[in-house]
């Protein structure tokens, strides 16, 4: 008799423990993902496709995730087939030899009020740096959502063309570094 008191309290700790983290899985039909890329003269915006994704959270932190993003999935807002395909092109984004990239979470700050530090890797045509951006979140009735506005300097994963940083004499044909990507992301 004590031998099974003492599973069953083990067995309970065990499930208490195991469900103090959550897993939450990224709804890829309600996440949106957009981007902004900005030169001398204009801007173009777009948006992209989350594949996959999930995160650990306990304790109001994320502990760690993965998102899988799908690089084939490129769009610009204006439906410029001609732009488009230029940004798949090994001039930016080479997506017929790099079909996806990945945010790795490594960690987060607490949600204190309902915001966070996140740091993690992130991984863009093979080329892996780290990362770090503000979030903010917010438990609703479909899920929990995270709110983050990313800025990524580009050249330094291998996406140089029309940058002033490597190329001279580009007057206003100029593409800043940094672009920035808007994420609205809903885990349950």
């Amino acid at each position: 008799m004590k031998r099974l008191l003492l599973f069953f309290t083990l067995a309970c700790l065990f499930v208490l423990s195991s469900n103090a983290q959550n897993k939450l899985t990224a709804d890829t039909t309600k996440t949106q993902l957009l981007w902004l890329g900005e030169k001398v003269m204009g801007q173009h915006t777009g948006s992209i496709h989350l594949q996959s994704g999930w995160l650990n959270w306990q304790d109001n932190k994320i502990q760690s995730g993965e998102f899988e993003i799908d690089m084939a999935s490129l769009k610009e807002s204006e439906r410029n087939k001609q732009f488009e395909g230029h940004l798949k092109s090994d001039d930016f984004f080479g997506v017929q030899t790099f079909p996806t990239s990945k945010l790795t979470i490594t960690g987060s700050t607490p949600f204190d009020k309902g915001s966070g530090v996140v740091t993690g890797t992130l991984t863009i045509k093979g080329v892996t740096n780290p990362i770090e951006f503000k979030a903010t979140t917010q438990k609703k009735d479909d899920g929990v959502w995270f709110f983050a506005n990313i800025v990524i300097d580009r050249t330094k994963y291998n996406v140089k063309y029309g940058s002033g940083s490597f190329f001279d004499n580009l007057g206003d044909k100029t593409i800043y570094d940094e672009f920035k990507l808007k994420v609205n992301l809903l885990v349950k």
